[in-house]
């Protein structure tokens, strides 16, 4: 019976484990966009290495576009380490600035995501897990900057 059961067991854990950094992702957005809100300056969550959501993200204000120039000392609040067996579909472009190249959210004083270049970024990341590839979780930003996780096997209508 255990081996007959085994497998749909892991697939449960694989979920569960891509369920968990969706919730952690968007947990750290929300902070990033109130902190943005609080501070009245622009917070920015991004890859931490290597232009790839893979190697973990950081959320971090200050002296984003402005430089050294202008007095500003950056502050990180937190990161997120490496985040295998889990990954990025298509490495996360959704959130990448066309201007720049960069990945990230950059919240600006107002709460809103905008781009490098002010345009507004309503986009989505697709989460996958390396021992179960059929399974996914889409993290979407609205316009409203509201977030939700969209499982394309059970709400595919939510998802699109």
């Amino acid at each position: 019976m255990a081996v007959a059961t085994m497998p749909h067991l892991q697939e449960q854990i694989a979920a569960r484990e891509i369920d968990t950094i969706a919730r952690r992702f968007i947990a750290h957005a929300h902070f990033a966009r109130n902190q943005a809100l609080q501070l009245g300056e622009s917070v920015l969550i991004a890859p931490r290495a290597d232009n790839a959501w893979e190697t973990g993200w950081l959320v971090k204000s200050g002296c984003i576009g402005k430089g050294i120039k202008a007095g500003c000392v950056s502050k990180s609040w937190f990161s997120q380490e490496k985040i295998y067996p889990i990954y990025f579909k298509g490495g996360g472009k959704g959130f990448t600035d066309p201007h720049s190249n960069q990945k990230g959210i950059l919240f600006n004083p107002a709460g809103a995501a905008k781009t490098g270049q002010g345009g507004f970024v309503a986009n989505r990341l697709i989460l996958g897990h390396l021992r179960a590839p059929h399974l996914e979780r889409q993290l979407v930003l609205g316009s409203g900057g509201r977030w939700r996780i969209c499982d394309p096997s059970k709400d595919s209508k939510r998802c699109k």
